[in-house]
């Protein structure tokens, strides 16, 4: 395992769920921690944490990664030593609604859209050209095994998804004969906000995702991005799926 202690990690959507077991995992390695996301408050208040915790450096940042004029200026106005980011875990992204496409809310697709394909560009495309310049960085995809895996209703979640996957797999092409390395980690069934944000805020229907069965804890995704990082600078670690034990597909779920 490489050292990471000191670095420059960026975390989107470090609020909750994912985001935010990443931002306390790479603390614990002993980062410095940029935190965005649109919740100014949480990422006040876990920065707080952390850098009471852990004593290290914290930056937050209020950010909506679809607006791309506010990310471009967030990332070009960051202090000198917080510019040079190191780590960018690229977590910002959600679900919303469950339908047949022919049934589907338009407004539904542009968000999903919107946050899991263009906020993740914009995002990269911001920090990018630092990393190629210094010849060093990691860029690392929160995806999923919906984009993977396509599944009944899932269509355009799913479709976002595998352009996740697919601008990863670019993006370590377009990065060949440089020291930038690209992974991405992409989960099936995690206990988060995620359904509750799916169906707009209805618990009840929410639960019902995770009924019966052991989900995947955000930790356990957070471990899994921090093995990406840690490995020594020779190696990549290109993709990682994981499902929890319980899960054998997107739609294959053994429930007790």
């Amino acid at each position: 395992m490489e050292s990471i202690k000191n670095r420059v990690v960026c975390v989107t959507g470090a609020s909750s769920g994912i985001g935010k077991a990443c931002v306390v995992e790479f603390a614990r390695h002993g980062c410095n921690i940029l935190l965005v996301a649109r919740r100014k408050d949480r990422i006040d208040e876990l920065g707080k944490y952390i850098a009471y915790e852990q004593k290290v450096q914290v930056l937050t940042h209020q950010l909506d990664v679809t607006d791309r004029r506010t990310v471009e200026q967030v990332f070009s106005s960051l202090p000198a030593e917080w510019k040079k980011i190191d780590i960018l875990i690229n977590n910002a992204g959600l679900a919303r609604g469950l339908a047949k496409f022919h049934e589907g809310r338009i407004e539904d697709w542009e968000e999903m859209i919107d946050t899991n394909v263009k906020g993740l560009m914009y995002v990269t495309r911001a920090v990018l050209p630092g990393m190629v310049e210094r010849n060093s960085g990691h860029i690392i995809n929160i995806g999923s095994i919906a984009g993977h895996q396509a599944y009944p209703m899932g269509n355009v979640y799913s479709a976002s998804k595998f352009a996740v996957t697919g601008l990863t797999r670019s993006l370590g092409m377009d990065l060949l004969g440089t020291n930038v390395r690209v992974s991405s980690v992409d989960p099936g069934l995690v206990e988060t906000e995620f359904s509750e944000v799916r169906f707009r805020g209805d618990k009840e229907r929410a639960s019902k995702t995770y009924q019966g069965m052991k989900a995947l804890r955000p930790e356990d995704v957070a471990e899994a991005v921090a093995f990406c990082a840690t490995r020594a600078s020779h190696v990549n670690i290109g993709e990682i799926t994981m499902t929890p034990t319980d899960q054998a597909t997107v739609t294959m779920v053994h429930r007790r």
